[in-house]
């Protein structure tokens, strides 16, 4: 394992999304950027960083924007967006099917119709948590509840973990990574700074 200069992953959940009340992981929608107290404890709370990276997804750039107008992302990373809930997305949360009683294992592998599972989110973003990782410093990323909890499972080395966790929206989750082969630590979860 070939040791990084100490790195500092720091993913926030973007604003809460203009869903209308409707499944919105793949679905491209606008975020709440009202709150201006909280954007400024959470620019406050985050301080000074080196990179920032951030999910394509509009409701993220949004939020980047907001928090840091004058500063450019440095890698905007497609493989950071959120589960793809296939044939939910859009679906009123009211007509989502009730999952709770699956057991943590078959939670995480359980694929909506035409989308992916919470594993495959994983597989998927994992690697684009490495290469953020390889930038150095404190990295900032701009993403989404599934990519926190994505962190998490790869730092636990549990994916069903991971789906154990709240993700508030503009909350900071803060990992350290150790390694280039993906070993982290655990430095907090969903911190709120307001």
């Amino acid at each position: 394992m070939t040791p990084l200069a100490p790195t500092q992953l720091s993913l926030i959940r973007h604003a809460p999304a203009r869903n209308d009340g409707r499944m919105a992981g793949r679905r491209d929608v606008a975020a709440d950027c009202s709150d201006t107290a909280a954007f400024a404890a959470l620019r406050a709370g985050v301080g000074q960083f080196d990179h920032l990276v951030i999910s394509p997804a509009l409701r993220c750039v949004q939020t980047a924007n907001t928090l840091w107008p004058a500063h450019a992302p440095t890698v905007i990373d497609p493989a950071l967006w959120e589960q793809d809930f296939g044939d939910w997305e859009d679906l009123p949360f009211a007509d989502l099917p009730d999952l709770g009683p699956l057991p943590a294992a078959d939670l995480a592998t359980h694929r909506p119709p035409n989308g992916e599972s919470f594993a495959d989110m994983c597989a998927r973003m994992t690697p684009a948590l490495l290469r953020a990782a390889t930038l150095g410093g404190h990295i900032v990323i701009v993403a989404h509840a599934g990519t926190a909890r994505g962190a998490i499972a790869q730092a636990t080395g549990s994916v069903p973990a991971g789906l154990a966790f709240q993700i508030a929206h503009l909350s900071v989750t803060t990992l350290l990574m150790l390694d280039a082969c993906g070993t982290c630590s655990i430095a907090s979860v969903n911190r709120s700074f307001t």
